[in-house]
This record gives structure tokens, C-alpha cells and sequence, in this order.
């Protein structure tokens, strides 16, 4: 991963008209997790506030909410999906895999690290979200974000409303999905929901890459759990079958990216597990970041 981070507009509430600001191609080659690394220290070491003082602890459960719950609207709240699954992964666990401080973790490294507004609680933290897409807050999400995916079959009314939603302009994010059978019964239940669209890798010189961090290709983050079993050298969860991280798309058909998924790889635990090991932060968590900053300024300007 290499570039460097740069400054640019704050991301419009009118994302259509947004889209046409976005960076071609992408900025001077360097090293992109240094620029990210610094500021991040200097957040980690800085005087816990109400906002940040998470971070010295693991919040293994928070109680879900609901899109709308929260206490200072902003541009953006992370909405995860909710879903029934009907089988077991390896180290997963399911729809709340990396839940909650994932959810939170991004959003305020989002805030700290650009000028995008995000969605608050009371408390003045990060406010997240969980959905089901049989739920009508879905359409109050437009960035909702999978985890563990190889897992789930959707129901048909699931669907259906998720085939609905995306058409309309959502977007959601599968992360955290190891091997040949979670690829495949993935790209099964997405030929479910968008019948007739391809699912197609994205290509290094796409958008997504360099909205903010240029990122030459997908990092395999590993989830914490394995990286120690593995004596704090392995990443592939699934061995030579999972070797190579990879980032592929589905698209509407204007090209905008409705769903993207990043397979062999868990991005999600380079934010959740950032305070917990300082060898694995530095590993993973700047390039996690990387990549969910993009993400976000990438859905947030198209």
C-alpha cells in the first residue's frame, strides 16, 4: 500500500453532485501508512476525551440501535447488516463479527482523520447502527457494512428489499470471508439479490483506490485470534486457499459501485483490535484505515 493523504472537499450532502469532484488518478507513489500512522499515533497518545476514551478498553457487546436513534445527525452513521445465518465459519461469528467496536471505531478515526461529519449519541461518540433488510430504517442507511458473509442465506422478502435498496442507491460492504465455499455461497446469495449484474474486480486504477490513500491493492488483515495462534506471523485464515486478498464490486449501470466485498481478508478487525495490541496495530491498522476511509469518502461522493 503507498501514497499519501491529501486535503479536499468536504463530502457534499448531495452525493450525485459530489461525484463529479472525485480524483481521477491517483496522487505521488509513496508510502501511504506513514502519513496515516502519525496522525493516529498523536490520537492514541492524546488525553482521553468522551469520545475517545473507549479506546483504552475492549467493549465486547453494545445493545443495537436503530438509524434515527441518534442524538446529533451527521453525513455519516455506520449501519450494520443484521442476518440469519445458517452456518458457521471458522472464527466467525456471524453478523455481529468485529460488532460493536468496529462499528465505532471507524467512524471516529473517520472524524479525527478528515473533515466528514459523522452521526453522534448523546455522549457525543460515534453512533452506529443495526438493520435487518426486512426493516424500513434500511432506507435511512446508505452505507451498510457485512461481516462474515459466507454464512448468511438470504430469505426471499430479504432480497428482494436488499435488491430494492441498492437499486435506489445504498451501498453495503461484505468484509471478513475466507476461502473457496464463503466465496461461493456469497456470490450465490448476491446472484440472488441483483440478478443479472456481474460481480467484477476492481481495478487498481479505480476511484475507490485513491479518494483520500493510495492504495495499490487490498491488505490481508487476519483476525487478531489467528495472528497470535499463529505465533504473530500468519494472515491467510485459510491457508494456500485464502493466500490472496482481493477486492471485487458489483455495479449499477451508471459504474457506480453498489456493493464491493473484500474477500480473504477482515479490514474490519484493523479497527476493531487497534487499542488492544501494539503489534498489531501497527501491522493492520493503518492500512484498515486506509482502505475504510476510502470507503466511506467513496460512498459518501457518489
Amino acid at each position: 500500500m503507498s501514497g499519501r493523504a491529501r486535503s479536499g472537499p468536504r463530502p457534499s450532502r448531495n452525493p450525485r453532485r459530489a461525484a463529479r469532484r472525485s480524483p481521477a488518478s491517483a496522487p505521488a507513489k509513496a508510502a501511504a501508512w506513514p502519513y496515516l500512522l502519525i496522525p493516529l499515533l498523536f490520537l492514541l497518545l492524546a488525553p482521553p476525551t468522551p469520545a475517545s476514551a473507549q479506546w483504552g478498553g475492549r467493549t465486547r457487546w453494545a445493545p443495537p440501535r436503530q438509524p434515527g436513534d441518534e442524538a446529533e445527525r451527521g453525513e455519516f452513521t455506520f449501519c450494520r447488516l443484521r442476518y440469519t445465518p445458517v452456518r458457521r465459519e471458522w472464527l466467525g461469528t456471524g453478523w455481529d463479527t468485529d460488532y460493536p467496536d468496529g462499528d465505532r471505531n471507524l467512524p471516529l478515526r473517520l472524524s479525527q482523520l478528515t473533515r466528514a461529519d459523522i452521526a453522534r449519541d448523546a455522549r457525543g461518540d460515534p453512533f452506529h447502527a443495526v438493520v435487518s433488510p426486512t426493516e424500513n430504517t434500511l432506507y435511512a442507511c446508505p452505507f451498510l457494512f457485512a461481516s462474515d458473509v459466507g454464512t448468511v442465506r438470504f430469505s426471499e422478502i430479504e432480497a428482494v428489499r436488499l435488491r430494492d435498496y441498492l437499486l435506489k442507491g445504498g451501498f453495503l460492504w461484505a468484509d471478513d470471508f475466507w476461502g473457496d465455499f464463503a466465496w461461493r455461497n456469497w456470490a450465490i446469495e448476491m446472484g440472488r439479490v441483483l440478478p443479472g449484474y456481474a460481480i467484477v474486480e476492481v481495478p487498481p486504477d479505480h476511484v475507490l483506490y485513491h479518494t483520500l490513500y493510495s492504495v495499490e491493492s487490498i491488505p490481508q488483515v487476519p483476525s487478531i485470534q489467528y495472528w497470535r495462534r499463529s505465533g504473530r506471523t500468519g494472515t491467510s485464515e485459510r491457508g494456500a486457499e485464502s493466500a490472496v486478498p482481493t477486492l471485487h464490486g458489483i455495479m449499477d449501470e451508471s459504474g457506480r459501485l453498489m456493493v464491493i466485498m473484500t474477500h480473504n481478508t477482515d479490514i474490519a478487525d484493523g479497527w476493531e483490535r487497534e487499542g488492544e495490541d501494539d503489534e498489531f496495530f501497527y501491522l493492520f491498522s493503518p492500512d484498515a484505515y486506509a482502505v475504510g476511509i476510502n470507503v466511506v469518502l467513496y460512498m459518501l461522493t457518489h
